[in-house]
This record gives C-alpha cells, sequence and structure tokens, in this order.
C-alpha cells in the first residue's frame, strides 16, 4: 500500500500532512479500509506512487493527470486551498523576478530566460507558456531546475530572469525560505484546476 502527498510537502507542511494523513487513514479504517501507516516521501512519491496498482491516496498535478494518468487512475477530488481571486479548487501561476530588476511588467520579460522546474508542470511550464503566447511573449526555456523552490533560488542567485511559480508553494515559502526575500511577484496566470488527489483505478472515490 502507498500513500504520499509530495506536491506540499516541505518546511512546517511536512508535520502538517502528516497529521493530515493520520485523520484520513483513520476514517478510512472505520469503513474497513486498509492504508499505510506512513506518507512515501521522496522520488517514490510521485510517479511511483501515482502509477503504482497500490496506491491508497495521493496528489498529482493537473499536467501529468491529463498528460499520462488519465484512465489509469481514480480522481478524487481537487482540494481548495483559497487561493486569492481563484474559484474554490483552482490555482495560478505567479511570475517570479529578481526584487532589484528595473522591470517592471511580464512584457518587459520577453524573450528573458525564464526558468522552470520541469515540462510535465502546469503551474511551472504549461499555464505561463500558454499565458505568455496569448499576450503575444515568448519565455524561452533557459533552465530546467526540478522544483519550484529551486527556480525561484535561480532567479534570485541570476541563472534566470523569470520563472513562474505555482501559487500555493509561493505562499508557503513566505517566511519559509529566505529566497523569498530576494523576489518579486510581477504577474499572475489565469486559474486553472487545482491539482488533484488520486488513487488506484478501480478505487471507489465516494469512500
Amino acid at each position: 500500500m502507498i500513500a504520499s502527498l509530495g506536491m506540499y510537502d516541505f518546511g512546517p507542511a511536512q508535520a502538517a500532512n502528516d497529521r493530515y494523513w493520520a485523520l484520513i487513514r483513520q476514517n478510512l479504517s472505520t469503513r474497513g479500509i486498509a492504508a499505510p501507516e506512513r506518507l512515501t516521501r521522496g522520488e517514490a512519491a510521485y510517479f511511483p506512487a501515482w502509477t503504482s496498482p497500490d496506491l491508497v491516496l495521493s496528489q498529482t498535478c493537473g499536467y501529468p493527470f491529463r498528460a499520462r494518468l488519465y484512465g489509469r487512475v481514480a480522481c478524487v477530488g481537487t482540494p481548495d486551498h483559497g487561493v486569492a481571486d481563484c474559484p474554490p479548487g483552482y490555482y495560478c501561476s505567479v511570475f517570479v523576478v529578481r526584487a532589484d530588476d528595473p522591470r517592471a511588467g511580464l512584457a518587459d520579460f520577453d524573450n528573458a530566460p525564464f526558468a522552470y522546474n520541469e515540462g510535465l508542470s502546469q503551474s511551472g511550464w504549461a499555464a505561463p507558456q500558454v499565458h505568455a503566447r496569448r499576450l503575444g511573449l515568448r519565455l524561452p526555456p533557459s533552465l530546467r531546475t526540478g522544483g519550484h523552490q529551486a527556480s525561484a533560488r535561480a532567479v534570485a542567485d541570476g541563472r534566470a530572469d523569470i520563472a513562474a511559480l505555482d501559487a500555493v508553494t509561493w505562499a508557503m515559502m513566505q517566511g519559509v525560505d529566505a529566497v523569498t526575500d530576494r523576489l518579486r511577484v510581477i504577474a499572475r496566470t489565469e486559474p486553472t484546476p487545482g491539482l488533484p488527489y488520486i488513487a488506484a483505478l478501480g478505487t471507489d472515490a465516494a469512500v
């Protein structure tokens, strides 16, 4: 059996996720459903968990859900993180640049070096690229970082000029990751559906 909540699982959120999972596990137990005692973390919390026939619960990104997981997993639902100016269950990306960069708006970053976490990310790649194209702008990929926090550091350190981060992750970084003091938000994408909870195919999502 596998359960993971790796999409928002750093800093103080790890302890919160452990408590959250304990409550979910307790509820499943009262219904006679077995579940692992602990959350899986590390690389095994992502695609290895998502594609496992033993998956009890996880959270994936919307882009890999559409591109690789749809029809292979059960969609349980989408949590609402209360992102400002987004409908319930939706979120957005924030474009971050260095705090001392004199450029004022997103249009000023046309053709600027863009850091992204990975090509299958909704918030770090797909949504910002669609947003830029609608404005007639280009954000050429210059650095693949492997994670939103790493993208933020890449911009702060001058290895890229701009990045797009999941708005929930950005909010979680405040007061936890000092890199946020070296960055500022210059724009946001349109809201898109939030990160869905999934389980192994055949799971009764209503449970």
